[in-house]
């Protein structure tokens, strides 16, 4: 039986479900013209107006994604407003949001949930609004430092050599990683996927070991046609790659865990030379993601996108939140409009800095900002950790997941990104636009960011009110005005539909989706 034939049917039963939702969301739409047109000399009647749901989640964690009284619109007139919405001005289409199945979030999901227990999670996370319906995920060509072990995939004697890589092989993912990703697609089979290696097998290295050193010349096309076979391999288990970079974080060089350096100019032959020239024409396609670091330093991806044979074949650029500033990512894109940017690591942790918790941190600095300045998709680093941080092999001591499994219990905890993240991948979906609006975040403390969906039209407005005071805001979209007071340190999510049936279907499905999920 194909594994993904409950959801297929889920999908049925909803499809037949919403047409006679349809047939009643437009005689409810009648319900409400017939009479104006009836009464339309009557001065006193007011347009029927939309309302805006509202989800608010606070840094005290007294409210965590938790529905608020819809908020009554009016229709928009020329007084001023603090956020101003222009949904003719557009930007960036949404890939979606999601985190890493790192070996060490697999491994907990494979070994310390029952069958049961990880599906209903997998389910919660992956499955349509009102779950969270993350739809994008990071996998690790070979080990990181969240695995608990070191390989790559294709290990040999120390001393030996395997150009042909004749000893290829993804065994070490089979018991874990493999299974859970492939279960995750049965519940959203559109994922997309960024592939990214730690490290080239030691005998490809110039130290011969997993742990530092850099890739030897002399073995870049054999290191590319080892990505190929690694994207052959997770197909062969019908797991799709979307997109492929290089090498994870290239300049910086790990003491405790797999990683190695690897130059602009390195990495702009690679890809100009053997990786671009390999992947074009593969259907479906495989896209190449450049850079995969920080902010702190635009001038590598600027360097290899200035390599015009290398330039030809990457589609984007991949960024990491540990230093600089989101605006950099907005620069490079800005002088390659043609490349589009992700972000694809960034991790919370208990560190002294984030006691008070990291809910305002990431909704404003990396998925506000973040798409301000043109990223299509977010993803978090660990889907999941452990009470003690791992398990894991080096490096971060202090990191934390999305969620953390208790590895005792299997008790899952939903940390403050969770509901970062929530904010966002429940309203926002695939295929939506950034739409503009003015950035009140100097001036007014609270940071905005908004997008129109494509499905429906509606309207998603994300808002984070940072200060310790209770902020009031007012909002207009040119067609509809509302206000809201955001309570102190707090983050809430807004939705709304001037087109009547539309908004009515929106609602339909939402609860269509809460029946299902409760089932």
């Amino acid at each position: 039986m194909d594994e993904r034939q409950p959801d297929s049917n889920r999908a049925a039963i909803i499809l037949v479900a919403l047409i006679p939702l349809l047939a009643v969301a437009a005689l409810y739409a009648q319900h409400f013209v017939e009479p104006l047109v009836a009464i339309q000399a009557a001065p006193s009647v007011r347009p029927v107006m939309p309302v805006v749901e509202v989800w608010l989640s606070t840094a005290d964690h007294r409210s965590k994604m938790a529905p608020q009284p819809d908020i009554d619109t009016r229709p928009h007139d020329a007084s001023p407003a603090d956020i101003v919405i222009d949904i003719k001005a557009r930007y960036q289409t949404m890939t979606g949001f999601g985190a890493a199945m790192t070996d060490s979030s697999a491994w907990l999901l494979q070994n310390t949930l029952n069958a049961q227990q990880r599906r209903a999670l997998l389910r919660e996370l992956y499955g349509p609004p009102p779950n969270l319906n993350l739809n994008m995920m990071r996998l690790i060509v070979g080990a990181s430092d969240f695995s608990l072990k070191l390989y790559t995939l294709d290990d040999i004697p120390f001393g030996q050599t395997d150009p042909q890589l004749q000893h290829f092989n993804v065994a070490p993912n089979l018991q874990d990683v493999i299974p859970v990703v492939r279960e995750v697609l049965s519940i959203h089979p559109e994922m997309l996927i960024v592939a990214s290696p730690w490290s080239a097998p030691a005998w490809m290295k110039t130290n011969g070991n997993l742990i530092g050193g850099e890739l030897l010349e002399q073995y870049e096309s054999t290191y590319a046609d080892y990505l190929v076979k690694y994207l052959d391999a997770y197909r062969s288990h019908g797991i799709p790659i979307f997109a492929l970079t290089l090498q994870n974080e290239p300049a910086y060089s790990p003491i405790s865990y797999p990683g190695m350096v690897m130059g602009a100019e390195t990495r702009a032959r690679i890809v100009a030379r053997y990786l671009g020239p390999k992947l074009a024409g593969r259907k479906p396609k495989t896209a190449i993601l450049d850079w995969d670091h920080n902010w702190s330093h635009p001038e590598q991806p600027l360097s290899v996108l200035a390599n015009a044979d290398a330039a030809r074949y990457i589609d984007g650029v991949a960024w990491h939140c540990y230093e600089g500033s989101q605006h950099e990512q907005g620069r490079v894109h800005r002088q390659h409009p043609d490349k589009d940017a992700y972000i694809t690591e960034c991790s919370g942790g208990d560190w002294p800095l984030n006691m008070n918790g990291e809910l305002l941190w990431f909704t404003r600095n990396l998925l506000v900002t973040g798409t301000r300045q043109w990223a299509r998709g977010v993803i978090y680093w660990n889907l999941a950790l452990d009470e003690n941080h791992g398990p894991h092999f080096g490096g971060c001591m202090a990191c934390k997941g999305v969620i953390t499994i208790d590895s005792q219990t299997g008790a899952v905890t939903r940390n403050d990104e969770y509901y970062a993240l929530a904010h966002f991948s429940t309203f926002v979906l695939p295929g939506a636009t950034r739409v503009k609006s003015n950035d009140t975040d100097a001036d007014k403390g609270i940071a905005n960011v908004a997008f129109q969906n494509e499905f429906d039209g509606s309207m998603v407005l994300v808002m984070v009110n940072i200060k310790k005071a209770a902020r009031p805001v007012s909002v207009t979209d040119g067609r509809v005005r509302f206000e809201y007071t955001m309570p102190p340190e707090s983050v809430a999510t807004f939705v709304w539909n001037p087109d009547l049936p539309a908004a009515l279907v929106r609602r339909a499905l939402r609860w269509l989706g809460d029946r299902g999920s409760s089932t």
